[in-house]
C-alpha cells in the first residue's frame, strides 16, 4: 500500500499535471442554418511566471485556428502570474473571444487543507492578496481583442453568424449579478433572425445554469472544478467545489430545466493552485468544441 501511494503521488506531481490535453467535442446548440463554430474554450491556467511549459502548450493551442475563444477564468494562480499569461495568449491575438473572472483572477491562492473540500465549496481567506485584475482585463480586452462579460452581454459576429454572448462574475464568491445581466442583455434590443446565445460562468452552481437555461441560453461554458483534479480511475471526480452533480464536473453534458436541455460543457483546466501541484486521473485540459446548428 505505500508503494502503491508513492507511486501516486509520483505519478501526479511529476508526470499527470504535464499531459496536457486537446479535447475535441461537438454540440448542436446553434440556431438552424447556422455555420460551424470552432470553440476553444481555455479555464483555470492558474498561472505562475515560472510555468513555462503550460506557457508554450497554451500559446500551441493557436495552431488549431478557433474561430472564437472562450475564457472561464482564474487565470492567475500568483502575483506575477500575469507575464505567463502574456506569454501563453499573446498569439491568440486577433481571434474574438469572451472572458470571466474566477475568484483567482482578483485575489491570490492560499494554503488549504484539502480535505476541507470534502465539506462542501470553500469559502473566503479572512486575510485576502489582492493581484492586479486590472492590467489583466487591459491586456485582454485592449491587447488581444477580447470582451469582458462580468455581468454583461455583447452582440458579435463569429464565423458568419450573429451570437448573443452573456457572462456573470464569479458565483463562486457571489459575484454574480443577474438584474444587471438581464438589463445588459435587454440593452442589445432584439436579437436577429437566425442568433444564438452563449452564457459563460466560472463555477457552474445550480441556480446560475438555471438562470442561464431561463435567460435562452442555447449553451453553456464554465470552468473551476478542476474536474476533481484528483479522481479515481473508472469513478470519477469526487469533488467538485461547487453543487454541480460530480458526474457533470467535466466535459460536455446536458443542462435541463424548465423544459429546456442544453449543452453544458465544463472544463477541467489546465492547471491547479501553486500549494496543490497534483493532478491524479484528470488531466489538465483545453476544449475544442466545434458548434453546430439544430436541427
Amino acid at each position: 500500500m505505500g508503494a502503491v501511494g508513492v507511486g501516486a503521488a509520483v505519478w501526479g506531481i511529476g508526470i499527470e499535471r504535464y499531459l496536457f490535453t486537446v479535447r475535441e467535442v461537438s454540440a448542436a446548440a446553434l440556431a438552424p442554418g447556422s455555420a460551424p463554430v470552432r470553440v476553444l474554450h481555455l479555464s483555470d491556467a492558474h498561472m505562475a511566471p515560472w510555468q513555462r511549459r503550460k506557457q508554450r502548450w497554451l500559446a500551441s493551442l493557436a495552431a488549431l485556428e478557433p474561430d472564437l475563444i472562450v475564457n472561464t477564468g482564474d487565470n492567475l494562480g500568483h502575483p506575477e502570474g500575469l507575464a505567463g499569461i502574456r506569454r501563453a495568449f499573446a498569439p491568440f491575438q486577433g481571434v474574438p473571444g469572451v472572458f470571466v473572472h474566477g475568484s483567482n483572477d482578483v485575489v491570490a491562492p492560499t494554503p488549504r487543507n484539502p480535505l476541507k473540500y470534502f465539506r462542501g465549496p470553500s469559502g473566503k481567506h479572512p486575510a485576502p492578496e489582492l493581484l492586479d485584475t486590472a492590467a489583466m482585463d487591459a491586456f485582454f480586452t485592449d491587447e488581444l481583442g477580447w470582451v469582458d462579460l462580468n455581468n454583461a452581454a455583447v452582440r458579435m459576429d463569429v464565423a458568419g453568424n450573429s451570437i448573443d454572448f452573456a457572462g456573470v462574475d464569479d458565483p463562486h464568491r457571489k459575484w454574480d449579478d443577474f438584474g444587471a445581466l438581464t438589463s445588459a442583455i435587454s440593452s442589445l434590443g432584439d436579437s436577429p433572425a437566425g442568433a444564438s446565445r452563449i452564457a459563460v460562468a466560472h463555477a457552474p452552481y445550480r441556480r446560475v445554469l438555471d438562470s442561464f437555461v431561463d435567460l435562452d441560453a442555447d449553451a453553456i461554458f464554465a470552468g473551476h472544478t478542476h474536474g476533481g483534479q484528483v479522481c479515481i480511475p473508472g469513478f470519477g471526480a469526487l469533488v467538485a467545489n461547487c453543487d454541480i452533480p460530480l458526474k457533470q464536473a467535466k466535459g460536455l453534458s446536458r443542462w435541463s430545466h424548465g423544459g429546456r436541455t442544453v449543452p453544458l460543457n465544463v472544463s477541467a483546466g489546465c492547471g491547479h493552485s501553486i500549494y496543490a501541484p497534483v493532478r491524479f486521473a484528470c488531466r489538465p485540459e483545453a476544449t475544442l468544441l466545434t458548434l453546430t446548428a439544430r436541427r
